[in-house]
């Protein structure tokens, strides 16, 4: 059990509590609401020392506001490379991935699996994953992602965290990336499974409130903070309608905000039917978020009425944006992958209609999953017309392997 002690809503709080609750770590957050309770508690001199928060592990262990580097490092975590070369190197450990990593492993190759932050990647974020074959009672994201993570390293699997790519490079036969502090990472093949980063308002002061009563995806980390609040989702889909219901058991009221006139066009009906039963969940349709209010934290957001243009304030502390991703895909222009206008990776068949006469060097066609890069796959989210779905991203990675094969073998 880590003890994390610190100020409601911060940004540096949140991020600690959200890695270590995708990384399935228990936790235990010990709110400090005065500056007696910072120098009691956490041995520190007030509430706006720049220690906090402080995590306290099981062995005595004290972290005075630490990076989620320093936390997988103390957890263990944080490893180095074992190999020079690997046959597969997978980037992004979310179901895609994680599948990637437990196929290729698990098939004899050597295989590293990159990820620049925690275990699980979106889906690690959900709250309860009800519509994946065989879970009838459904299951958590981060539950399912660290199943996955065991079953990938039992295989042999090597995973590294807390690491980001900042540049590629693809001689024939090899691609070569290069971490954020240095690390070298080379492999005969590789598999991009990063999946998308979270869409964002468009409003002023947006960064500012992150972590301080704004947040992005289904905030599963933060529901135990949310009792007798206010919670405020905007978004229509399912990681909204699976936010709604978790937050319902907690929180005063849930409030969400769409954009269409009903949930049906873009929610499953079995989400349609709980979110319209439950008592204290309300959906304000025809309406956007339109501004953010408040101080240190967040205080009040405007609601615009997209019928009538009309503007109204209304108090909130908890706002979370589900309104899904944007491909963080920029280095594969440097290094002439080819994307399509929304910057997902474009692959197989698809390549003809986006390049109609593409460099290819190789006699045969591209693989399915394959890039306009021999060698480089794409799986789950981060690929053009994938179809978002756990199921479908876990079925690509473990496609990709497949393929893999078949490169590696000189089909």
């Amino acid at each position: 059990m880590v003890k994390i002690y610190g100020r409601r809503r911060t940004a540096t709080g949140y991020a600690i509590r959200d890695f270590l609750h995708r990384s399935d770590i228990p936790f235990e957050w010990i709110e400090l609401t005065c500056d007696d309770d910072a120098a009691s508690l956490a041995g520190v001199q007030d509430l706006t020392d720049a220690r906090l928060p402080v995590c306290v592990f099981h062995d005595g262990t004290r972290l005075e506001c630490p990076t989620i580097r320093q936390i997988t490092e103390k957890l263990g975590w944080f490893a180095n490379p074992s190999r020079s070369e690997y046959d597969l190197a997978i980037y992004g450990a979310g179901p895609a991935g994680l599948s990637a990593a437990v196929y290729g492993a698990s098939e004899g190759l050597r295989t590293i699996l990159v990820e620049r932050w925690a275990v699980g990647g979106q889906a690690g974020s959900s709250s309860k994953i009800e519509n994946y074959l065989g879970f009838p009672d459904g299951i958590g994201g981060w539950e399912l992602a660290e199943r996955a993570r065991a079953q990938a390293v039992r295989f042999g699997a090597e995973i590294l965290l807390a690491r980001a790519g900042i540049r590629a490079e693809f001689p024939p036969g090899k691609g070569i990336v290069y971490l954020e502090d240095g690390t070298r990472i080379t492999a005969r093949t590789s598999i991009c499974a990063t999946g998308v980063a979270y869409r964002k308002l468009g409003l002023p002061d947006e960064d500012r409130f992150f972590g301080s009563g704004l947040y992005y995806g289904a905030g599963a980390s933060e529901a135990a903070l949310t009792h007798g609040e206010d919670v405020y989702i905007v978004g229509g889909g399912n990681s909204a309608g699976q936010a709604a219901m978790y937050f319902a058991q907690s929180a005063h009221r849930v409030f969400m905000i769409v954009r269409d006139a009903s949930l049906k066009r873009t929610l499953s009906q079995y989400l349609v039917d709980r979110v319209t039963s439950a008592p204290n969940v309300e959906v304000i349709p025809c309406t956007e978020v339109t501004a953010l209010h408040g101080d240190e934290t967040l205080r009040e957001i405007t609601l615009t009425d997209m019928r009538t243009g009309q503007h109204r304030k209304v108090k909130a502390h908890c706002l979370f944006v589900c309104i899904g991703g944007l491909p963080q895909t920029e280095w594969a222009t440097h290094v002439g992958i080819v994307r399509d206008e929304a910057g997902y990776l474009v692959t197989g068949p698809d390549l003809r209609e986006f390049e109609p006469d593409p460099r290819w060097p190789l006699d045969r066609a591209p693989l399915y999953l394959e890039t306009s890069m021999p060698g480089v796959f794409a799986a789950g989210d981060v690929r053009h017309a994938s179809i978002k779905r756990v199921a479908s991203a876990v079925g690509e990675g473990a496609m990709c392997v497949a393929l893999v094969h078949r490169y590696l073998n000189g089909g």
